[in-house]
């Protein structure tokens, strides 16, 4: 595989590896994701090493009531219902039974496609569909009732600009994230390729800029279009967790919902999302070196601004095209830029980054000023005539 190829260049102090995905032939449009039925309603007991469950989400257990005199036409409604949500309804998501997870990472013997102090991952298949499994620990008592509801949010994102979960079953004190497998490599081995320095899939300012407009419009997605009228935080941002897919070389966020699943964030007062420190003797917490924000390095609380400054330390990585504020532009964009529009960008990426919280600016605001630089880039690429350095290979060169 392509990906394979791509080496990482670092270590983190904490690595999470992307989940890659399956193709969807179209994010944006509802009526092309079909729906798969679920048979069995979830268990009301806590979830171990011998019980998990598919479920019916509430939403779509029931469709309609009808009264005693008419069955038979409630026969046909029924049947025209269920033929609407396999068309419009994207697909449910799985509290998956143990033993098919165990089955499809061959009784977790099968070789980890990633692995890290606080995660590991294996590339398989379930229910004939490619798939990411990611074993994490939970960091509070989760049951069957409380991880069906926390799917049930999680699950309603559908953006392009995510890579989609698909469920998750809990043992013990370990909960498997199943997520969707997409084809690419990570923003970081795509930027740094250790085999030749030289190169990089991203060779030109077009498809920079597009990764930058990807990555702000799936952060404010999880920030503010969910609609669940709480904040919502990622708590997972950094270069390493950004799928670039191929061909087309569009961005996708990894590990949206694992903050929410893991028991990393809980709602607090107002409706706000705060992490809390671990419980161990140590208060450690998790977080990627360079990647953290001055706040959370101090109090171990996570909001969403800690997520602004994780996307701020991106940005200047996507420009430097190695670990930020080593150098200001990358030279392997040979010159061919519109030196405007990058010194907007390396302003907004420093905006991002300040040590005050108050001051940082929100993600609405980010991805509005990238739509408009986005556009100018655009112009500016129409200007210079068509630009003739693209790969549609991530393989190393």
């Amino acid at each position: 595989m392509l990906f394979s190829m791509c080496k990482s260049k670092k270590k983190m102090l904490k690595q999470v590896i992307e989940p890659e995905s399956l193709h969807l032939p179209s994010a944006r449009s509802p009526s092309s994701r079909k729906s798969k039925k679920t048979l069995q309603n979830s268990s009301s007991t806590p979830l171990d090493s011998g019980s998990t469950s598919n479920f019916i989400l509430p939403s779509t257990a029931s469709t309609s009531t009808f009264n005693k005199g008419s069955w038979k036409s409630s026969v046909s409604s029924r049947n025209s219902l269920s033929g609407i949500r396999e068309s419009v309804l994207p697909e449910q998501p799985h509290v998956y039974d143990l033993q098919e997870i165990s089955a499809a990472t061959n009784s977790f013997f099968l070789k980890p496609h990633s692995s890290s102090s606080s995660s590991t991952a294996w590339r398989c298949s379930i229910r004939d569909q490619p798939v990411i499994i990611f074993q994490r620990r939970l960091r509070r008592h989760t049951d069957t009732s409380q991880l069906v509801e926390q799917l049930s949010v999680v699950c309603r994102s559908h953006h392009s600009s995510l890579v989609k979960l698909k469920g998750a079953s809990i043992s013990g004190s370990c909960i498997y994230l199943v997520y969707e497998y997409v084809q690419g490599a990570s923003l970081a081995d795509c930027l740094i390729n250790a085999k030749n320095p030289s190169f990089t899939v991203l060779s030109n300012w077009m498809s920079r800029i597009r990764v930058a407009s990807d990555i702000a419009h799936g952060l404010d997605y999880v920030h503010n279009s969910m609609g669940l009228g709480f904040d919502f935080v990622h708590n997972h941002i950094h270069s390493s967790s950004i799928i670039i897919e191929e061909p087309l070389l569009n961005a996708k966020i990894c590990h949206f919902g694992t903050a929410e699943l893991c028991g990393e964030v809980t709602r607090v007062n107002e409706g706000k999302k705060e992490l809390k420190i671990s419980d161990s003797k140590s208060k450690k917490f998790e977080g990627t070196r360079g990647y953290m924000a001055p706040e959370f390095q101090m109090s171990g609380i996570m909001t969403q601004k800690c997520d602004v400054y994780a996307f701020g330390v991106v940005i200047l990585e996507l420009l430097s095209g190695m670990e930020a504020l080593r150098m200001w532009l990358d030279r392997r964009l040979n010159d061919s830029y519109p030196v405007e529009v990058v010194e907007k960008l390396t302003r907004l990426a420093l905006d991002c980054v300040v040590d005050d919280p108050e001051i940082r600016l929100d993600m609405g605001k980010v991805v509005v000023r990238i739509s408009q630089m986005f556009l100018e880039s655009q112009n500016w690429s129409e200007r210079m005539g068509t630009v003739t350095d693209i790969t549609v290979s991530i393989a190393p060169r």
